[in-house]
């Protein structure tokens, strides 16, 4: 024959899926092409169900190529626990009869493909219903079949780097033998092979981790806005104890993009103040305590502490403030406010909790402490109205600054936490004593009397008992992965799925190891999503302040009108 030889069929040899190769011919020579990588039967029928896992739905719309990278992953691992069980399931394969074995080899070969693109497909599908679900664009059904494509790349280079290791591992046990005997041999190797494979992941984790945080030093020092506050009663202002150069980005833009007493009055029809917004950045002061301590002297030089409100915010990784929920809380209470925060990293969320999650907890510690001690000094009846806020990380830190959950209320006025982390203490102490009956996603505490969670501010009155002073509130997504988001998804099915809320398809189930990972992804585009899913809390910033700590004869037509002169209507 010329040309293309007979291509013969996939068979598995050995247990591994195989295709043979066939000669075709180069010019005038006729030269062998290179087997195709050969699969174990077992692993790859693990890693099909993998893939099919992987792509069921989860919180929010996933685009195709972490898609792919998901699935990627959950493959590879299918994979390899497909190879262990093969393993120990070999005596009870080997009964089974040959040509049985054969046709169910054969079934495999022929199938796979088609398969893969079904699934690919239904996961098309499952991501279109949640986009629909959150009111985000769903992707192309066509664009959405190129997650295969990525899985497969994942896949092969994974399974390059294992079977490397493997070769590696052999050629050095050939060498040793030559001294050794072979089980020493054998051990050496492989212990020796795994140290300089984890070295070298190391070594390239720890490059990334120092490239990053060089880079997101950079963008902290060099972004933002340059020109400084002209009001003194903001920090980095001519008359400010804080240097303007030593303020990240995130506290640059939360100090210049605050409402004037101009922009309140015309919300007001009457006069209003000039907000108070004092902030250290990261490079303020040598130490988060000092820092802390550079920020209560801000609030003495700008009279924080005769105004009528006082709000102590723990920023997330990079110093980030929401400005909805500070803005919301200054046209409420017509600028008589102060807000103080203080930044304790340049890194993004994630990353600072990765590297260093004990800072946040210490920044809200150090300057809540700080704050109230100085508070504390004035007295009762001249007290500003001592608030504090935190949202996503923020929250974190901000629910730790407290000892229990009865602290909450005895130290301050009160509380408002956006999004908060699966892991923020006083959150998980209040979501175990949940009353019989409430869910996990919305517990009732103590019928609601101090402490109320809601997927929207509206839930914060569905506790038919009254609700007293001092209030606080939990704001929580049924959507929001940062809320759910735990290390204990990978072998434990979670108890908030059972009573699934807006936004949240009825195709989400747990499955071990894809939930967790599918979670991970969705933390990725967390902040992506509309208002009212995901991590965005805009719309719900007037109304939470609204039930948190509202000004006197304040009314929901205020908070009507307000959300509609900021634009934080529902939808808007």
């Amino acid at each position: 024959m010329t040309g293309l030889a007979r291509i013969p069929d996939p068979v598995l040899r050995s247990g591994r899926l195989a295709f043979p190769a066939w000669p075709i011919r180069r010019g005038a020579a006729r030269v062998p092409a290179a087997a195709l990588a050969r699969l174990d039967f077992v692993g790859t029928t693990i890693a099909i169900g993998m893939f099919y896992l992987s792509v069921t739905p989860s919180l929010l719309p996933r685009p195709w190529l972490l898609q792919g990278v998901i699935s990627g992953v959950a493959v590879s691992l299918g994979y390899l626990v497909g190879i262990g069980l093969g393993k120990l399931g070999a005596p009870l394969l080997r009964r089974i009869q040959p040509d049985l074995r054969a046709i169910a080899r054969r079934v495999l070969a022929y199938t796979t493909g088609p398969l893969i693109a079904v699934f690919a497909y239904q996961g098309a599908g499952w991501q279109q219903e949640v986009s629909l679900l959150t009111g985000v664009q769903a992707p192309s059904t066509l664009q959405y079949l190129r997650v295969p494509l990525v899985t497969a790349a994942i896949f092969l280079m994974l399974l390059a780097m294992s079977r490397f290791r493997s070769w590696a591992t052999r050629r050095l046990t050939h060498v040793l033998t030559r001294r050794l005997r072979r089980l020493p041999a054998a051990c050496l190797s492989g212990t020796a092979v795994f140290a300089a494979v984890l070295a070298a992941q190391f070594a390239v984790v720890y490059g990334v981790f120092a490239l990053a945080n060089e880079n997101f030093r950079l963008f902290d020092e060099q972004g933002g806005p340059r020109a400084r506050p002209a009001a003194a009663e903001l920090s980095g202002s001519a008359e400010s104890l804080v240097a303007w150069d030593t303020i990240g980005r995130q506290g640059r833009e939360f100090l210049i993009g605050g409402p004037t007493a101009a922009d309140i009055s015309r919300f007001t029809g009457g006069q209003a103040k000039q907000p108070i917004r004092a902030y250290a950045g990261r490079r303020s002061a040598p130490s988060i305590h000092d820092t802390a301590a550079l920020a209560v002297r801000e609030l003495e030089r700008t009279g924080a502490f005769s105004r009528s409100v006082l709000c102590v915010v723990t920023t997330t990784g990079r110093g980030y403030i929401d400005s909805a929920f500070t803005g919301a809380l200054e046209y409420m209470h017509g600028g008589d406010t102060a807000i103080v925060a203080i930044q304790y990293s340049h890194l993004p969320s994630w990353l600072s909790f990765l590297t260093d999650g004990d800072a946040v907890r210490t920044a809200g510690h150090e300057l809540f402490d700080q704050v109230h001690a100085r508070w504390s000094l004035l007295p009762v009846g001249s007290r500003p109205k001592l608030l504090v806020f935190g949202e996503s990380l923020g929250a974190l830190g901000a629910d730790a600054t407290f000892a229990g959950p009865s602290e909450l209320s005895e130290r301050a006025d009160g509380v408002l936490l956006v999004g908060p982390p699966n892991n923020s203490p006083n959150r998980k102490e209040l979501t175990a004593a949940r009353e019989p009956g409430s869910t996990e996603a919305l517990p009732v505490y103590d019928g609601g009397v101090t402490a109320r969670f809601g997927a929207s501010a509206a839930d914060f009155g569905v506790p038919t008992g009254p609700w007293g002073h001092p209030r606080v509130g939990y704001l929580q997504h049924q959507s929001d992965p940062v809320v759910w988001w735990s290390p204990d998804l990978i072998l434990r099915a979670p108890s908030w799925l059972t009573d699934r809320g807006p936004g949240v398809s009825p195709g989400v189930r747990w499955y071990p190891f894809i939930t967790f990972a599918q979670l991970t992804a969705d933390l990725l585009v967390a902040n992506d999503a509309p208002s009212g899913y995901g991590h965005n809390y805009r719309e719900d910033a007037v109304a939470s302040w609204a039930w948190i700590a509202p000004p006197a004869h304040w009314t929901a037509s205020h908070t009507e009108r307000l959300e509609a002169f900021l634009g934080y209507r529902p939808g808007s």
